[in-house]
């Protein structure tokens, strides 16, 4: 198995993550948050989407799924590229307002398609190229691709907990 496979595997296991976390959920469910302060199951799959699809079409240098089409507005909020959920206030949370849990699905899998076909052309060299020097050391594309993926199952690993919360199993 190469690196190549190793990654697609472990990404290709966050679809099946995700709608556990959310199929069946009621929009009101998706925006219940289980505790005061506490991220609700949509807003954490939202999250999720948002870094996975802000940092690969940073990689590809094209224009994030977000802000294609519709999606802003499915979740109640405009199609800002740079709102991810990171640093979100409880108030902030509040906004993220998805109609349903198929459109964080929906969402979710027009993303991990792009990041699928990001996967399947990747080679073994291009893992060490630098995309991001504002760090030290700088960041390799192999290092950003662990780290969102890294990112995205502790998040639909919360996810599913707070669904059980919600005594939705």
């Amino acid at each position: 198995m190469d690196v190549r496979d190793v990654l697609t595997e472990t990404y290709d296991r966050l679809p099946g993550l995700v709608r556990g976390a959310v199929d069946g959920l009621s929009p009101e469910q998706l925006r219940r948050a289980p505790a005061t302060g506490a991220n609700p199951v949509g807003w954490l799959v939202w999250h999720l989407t948002r870094i996975q699809d802000h940092h690969v079409a940073g990689l590809l240098d094209v224009e994030q799924v977000w802000v294609t089409g519709d999606w802003a507005g499915r979740f109640g909020l405009s199609p800002d590229p740079d709102d991810v959920g990171f640093g979100h206030t409880p108030g902030q949370v509040g906004t993220v307002r998805p109609e349903s849990a198929q459109a964080l699905l929906d969402y979710f899998e027009a993303v991990a398609q792009r990041t699928r076909g990001l996967l399947a052309g990747l080679r073994p060299a291009d893992l060490d190229r630098v995309v991001d020097e504002a760090w030290d050391p700088p960041v390799t594309l192999g290092v950003r691709l662990v780290s969102v993926v890294e990112d995205d199952l502790q998040h639909v690993g919360q996810a599913a907990y707070v669904r059980g919360l919600l005594g939705a199993g």
